[in-house]
């Protein structure tokens, strides 16, 4: 099978490798499809994520979706032949965190993308039976990838807590960004403001619910939202990209007792904050870690809504071009 490894900075190398067979409780899955994700982004550019290093070579990818194509012992219900979205997280099931229902921070969480449990960018994977989730009857490949970015999008609504009327600023209009926009709007939230460097995705922001898109390198977006509110500001600001000062731009747009919300992963370990503006205001943050069983959701979302999150997918490329 073929194999897209990173094996340094900016360089990908397409190599063939045997393809996995599954164990017991586990199924292979021919890759159909695979979203790129910011931190893809992160170890291409930066070679690392946070502040967990790349380490070369490595196999990226982690918003898959796939045909089922073997099953291992003891496996029901997933057959050869199902198309399937494929979770990306693998956990214990057995820890406190677990046991609690807070799977997202499993104390033995593994994550396929990272330097020890290989990705997506392959055409072969093996994966627990239970991280296999039917694909809805007519919904293609490419579609279907939206599940996993989507299912963080919907996680971080915990948090934010939106409600009908209320505003928002989400800063990054990446696609994770974009998926934040289009659940403010589906929640009933009466204005956002989307804050996006890139001409072509604040268009999409605009498309997906945003009703105002700023561009943070012409005009202040603190400024500028807060002129928009009176000077109140919005109800609720959500970080979608965690860069040159955004989480603080958080605390100045957003009103006094409102949320923020970190989705986005700073590059740095330590960030620059103005402290005095979120004590003064008593601002609420948040961190946001993946997703925690929002799956279903998710793709019932994909599902109902195909014509607010289809736009997401903008570029398709094979494994070739990678």
């Amino acid at each position: 099978m073929r194999i897209a490894e990173l094996v340094a900075r900016h360089r990908f190398r397409l190599t063939e490798g045997a393809a996995p067979e599954p164990g017991p409780g586990e199924i292979q899955a021919r890759v159909v499809a695979v979203g790129v994700c910011g931190s893809d982004l992160h170890n291409f550019s930066e070679g690392s994520v946070g502040d967990m290093p790349s380490v070369f070579p490595m196999v990226l990818g982690h918003e898959p979706a796939g045909v089922v194509t073997k099953t291992g012992a003891g496996v029901s219900g997933v057959a050869p032949g199902d198309r399937v979205m494929l979770e990306p997280a693998i956990y214990c099931y057995h820890c406190e965190f677990c046991l609690s229902g807070r799977h997202n921070v499993c104390a033995r969480l593994r994550f396929m993308s990272q330097p020890n449990d290989p990705g997506y960018f392959r055409d072969y994977v093996t994966v627990p039976a239970g991280n296999a989730v039917p694909i809805p009857e007519g919904m293609d490949f490419d579609y279907a990838t939206l599940f996993e970015p989507l299912a963080v999008a919907l996680h971080s609504m915990k948090f934010a807590r939106p409600a009908l009327g209320e505003t928002a600023a989400v800063f990054g209009a990446g696609p994770i960004g974009l998926l934040t926009i289009a659940c403010l709007r589906l929640a009933g939230v009466s204005r956002i403001f989307a804050v996006e460097p890139v001409e072509a995705r604040r268009e999409l922001a605009r498309v997906v619910g945003a009703a105002d898109a700023i561009d943070p390198r012409r005009d202040d977006p603190r400024r500028a939202v807060l002129e928009a509110t009176g000077g109140r500001g919005v109800d609720v600001a959500i970080d979608c990209v965690a860069r040159e000062g955004t989480i603080d731009h958080c605390f100045h747009v957003v009103r006094n007792a409102g949320r923020a919300v970190v989705t986005g992963i700073p590059p740095e370990a330590r960030v620059t904050l103005d402290y005095h503006v979120m004590r003064r205001k008593e601002v609420h943050l948040y961190n946001v870690r993946r997703s925690n069983r929002e799956t279903a959701a998710a793709v019932e979302l994909l599902r109902s809504h195909p014509s607010l999150f289809g736009p997401i997918v903008t570029h398709r490329r094979p494994l070739e071009e990678i």
